[in-house]
């Protein structure tokens, strides 16, 4: 059984006691979230898609952690202007495990 859920404006495909990072979410470490937007879900039966997202289900998960991703570096450079800028960024993430499917 898989589910198709919607956070952060991304989509993911995933299945019960998986752990993936999605955008930061607003939730301490070991509280549980749910995601209302579930765009489809499959079961042995079949697959039944939402028109955009299915009434009635959601997925349970657990926070794991929160924390920021590795460092990238951003250099922009103007030739002949002795114009250079270099920042970096750190994007923040939740890692969640995915506790129930219901639907």
């Amino acid at each position: 059984m898989f589910a198709v859920i919607e956070t952060g404006g991304k989509q993911y495909k995933v299945t019960e006691q998986d752990i993936i990072f999605v955008e930061k979410l607003d939730a301490a470490e070991g509280e549980e979230v749910a995601f209302e937007s579930v765009l489809a879900i499959s079961d042995g039966a079949g697959l039944k898609v939402g028109t955009p997202a299915i009434e009635g289900a959601k997925v349970t998960a657990k926070v794991l952690k929160n924390g920021k991703g590795k460092k990238i570096v951003v250099f922009k450079y103007k030739p002949k202007k002795n114009e250079k800028k270099k920042i970096g960024h750190r994007q923040p993430f939740t890692k969640v495990q995915i506790l129930k499917i219901e639907g």
